[in-house]
């Protein structure tokens, strides 16, 4: 059984984790809006749409490359070019 203050410090440790994951995300998010709004604006064939529905098999293993990076913000246009 646990102790009580190791029960504490790791669930401290998972909210703190959490926490700098969401102001990461939101961060992004705010940071991409801008060539997302772009993205969706100049997609008149659906591409990025497929694209996004395909996206999550595509990406469970290796390293990525510059566009096809998860974090990229560019990532989803390298169908168009």
């Amino acid at each position: 059984m646990r102790t009580l203050a190791l029960q504490l410090t790791t669930t401290f440790v998972d909210d703190a984790i959490e926490l700098v994951t969401g102001f990461g995300r939101a961060i992004f998010s705010l940071a991409t809006a801008p060539i997302e709004r772009i993205a969706r604006a100049c997609d008149v064939a659906g591409v990025l749409e497929q694209r996004r529905a395909q996206r999550p098999a595509a990406q469970r293993g290796g390293r990525c490359k510059s566009r096809n990076c998860r974090w990229s913000p560019f990532g989803g246009l390298s169908e168009l070019t």
